[in-house]
C-alpha cells in the first residue's frame, strides 16, 4: 500500500512540476524556469512509473546535478531577497521562485532517499500529501490566471 501511495504522490508531483513549467509562459526568463521545473517533472514521472529507477546511476546523477543547481539558486535568491525585500517575500517574484526551488530540492531529496527506504517513511508521506494538497490548488489557479 505504501509503495502504491508513493507512486501516486510522485505522479501528482510530476503533474505539479509540469504545471509549474506551463505557467512560465509570460515570464521574462521563461526558458530557464521551464527547464528548472521540467527536469524534476520528468524525474518524478520516472519514479512513479518505476520506483527502482532511483537506483540507476544516470537518474541519480541528474537528480544530484539538478538539486545542486537548485541549492545554488536558492542561496542566491535568498541573499538577494533578504538584502532588498521589505515585506512578505512571497509577494515578490523572486520569493515565489525561491519557494519553487525549495520544493524541488526537498522532493528530489525524498525521491533519492526512497531507494534506501522503499515507500518512504510515514512522516515523509504525511509531508508529501500535505504539500501536494496545498500546492496543486495554488498552481492550478495560477495556470488559469495566466491563460486568461
Amino acid at each position: 500500500m505504501a509503495a502504491l501511495l508513493w507512486r501516486i504522490c510522485n505522479l501528482l508531483m510530476a503533474a505539479f512540476f509540469g504545471l509549474a513549467a506551463a505557467v512560465q509562459v509570460n515570464d521574462p526568463d521563461a526558458a530557464l524556469w521551464t527547464v528548472v521545473y521540467l527536469v524534476p517533472s520528468a524525474l518524478t514521472l520516472l519514479v512513479s512509473i518505476k520506483p527502482s529507477v532511483t537506483d540507476n546511476g544516470v537518474w541519480r546523477s541528474l537528480c544530484d546535478l539538478h538539486s545542486a543547481g537548485c541549492i545554488v539558486g536558492t542561496i542566491a535568491l535568498a541573499c538577494s531577497l533578504f538584502a532588498y525585500t521589505q515585506g512578505n517575500i512571497l509577494h515578490e517574484e523572486e520569493g515565489r521562485e525561491l519557494f519553487g526551488l525549495v520544493i524541488i530540492t526537498i522532493w528530489m531529496s525524498l525521491c533519492r532517499s526512497s531507494a534506501n527506504t522503499p515507500g518512504a517513511s510515514h512522516l515523509s508521506m504525511f509531508t508529501i500529501l500535505l504539500g501536494s494538497s496545498v500546492a496543486f490548488p495554488q498552481s492550478f489557479k495560477a495556470l488559469l490566471r495566466r491563460l486568461h
